[in-house]
């Protein structure tokens, strides 16, 4: 059992820029009940895994703006040697040129808005996967019963119900039955399986980055365009990595920026002028408070434990 009692290695860094806390790691975040997430009085808590073995990591901002981590485990030091990344210090938001009025207000409305650089692949992949052609509510749910049975109690004083996500030795061993009882098709089994495999491989992505580095997990069967931008974009803080593909994205974006829904390809197109920051655009379209319209019934969540 992990020693709640041992003390944790510090850091305090100041950054050059104004921090959203919440705003850079609410990304890493799979729903309200992700056991790897959890924010309290005490700041925002991260449980994962790192090359030199499981971590907690406690981060609070204090109010000269400097941040204040804390961090728990074999891999405390992996941790807190990535503060600055984790929280956008490597992002460029000065670059971006808006194209649309709502772009440029959202822009100048959420200066803190920057992406963050986790540089776990596994730890982001697993549950991007899980997320592939379900809702959010299936995908979470499932995500929450594998680490809940398959991963191990974090180090650190951490609170109730977090867990760290289950490696890939773990993952390789879940019986099937298990994956069924946890919700989870064969056709995202078998991507995750695939993945783990060689998870040492693909954490190379992290520093391979851009395009190279969505490349690469591209070459596993079941990681295709979505799945990979959605990894780029909390492990190394890709701007550019659109989740092309997505049941939403091209409909919500369309609406805001020309009044009407689109597919892929025109979505393509009206983000071309933000290369190399199109998920930027993204980004600041999601958070400006635009809503489209609803023409229709929402799509239920289907229960693969009932079948």
């Amino acid at each position: 059992m992990p020693d709640a009692a041992a003390p944790p290695l510090r850091r305090e860094w100041t950054p050059e820029f104004t921090v959203d806390l919440v705003g850079v790691l609410a990304p890493l975040r799979r729903g309200a009940g992700d056991p790897t997430w959890q924010r309290n009085d005490d700041g925002v808590w991260l449980v994962g895994t790192t090359p030199d073995g499981p971590v907690t990591t406690l981060l609070r901002r204090r109010a000269d703006g400097s941040v204040l981590a804390r961090a728990w485990g074999a891999g405390a030091q992996w941790s807190l040697d990535g503060l600055p990344a984790l929280l956008g210090a490597d992002d460029r938001p000065e670059e971006f040129v808006a194209h649309h009025p709502l772009v440029a207000d959202a822009h100048r409305r959420h200066p803190g808005l920057r992406f963050g650089s986790s540089r776990r692949v596994w730890d982001q992949l697993v549950p991007a996967i899980l997320e592939q052609k379900v809702t959010g509510t299936e995908a979470r749910r499932s995500w929450r019963e594998l680490c809940r049975r398959f991963g191990d109690d974090p180090p650190g004083p951490t609170p109730p119900g977090m867990r760290v996500p289950p490696t890939p030795d773990r993952i390789r061993a879940v019986p099937d039955w298990e994956w069924h009882r946890a919700g989870v098709d064969s056709a995202r089994r078998r991507a995750i399986l695939s993945c783990a495999a060689v998870a040492h491989r693909l954490e190379n992505a992290a520093e391979l980055g851009g395009s190279a580095g969505r490349e690469l997990l591209r070459r596993v069967p079941g990681i295709g365009v979505w799945t990979a931008a959605e990894v780029a974009q909390r492990v190394w803080g890709d701007p550019d990595a659109v989740s092309f593909g997505d049941f939403h994205i091209p409909t919500v974006v369309g609406w805001a920026l020309l009044g009407r829904p689109l597919d892929d390809a025109g979505m393509l197109e009206v983000l071309a002028p933000y290369v190399p920051q199109r998920q930027r655009a993204v980004r600041y379209v999601e958070v400006s408070g635009f809503r489209r319209p609803r023409f229709g019934p929402r799509f239920s969540p289907r229960d693969y434990r009932a079948m």
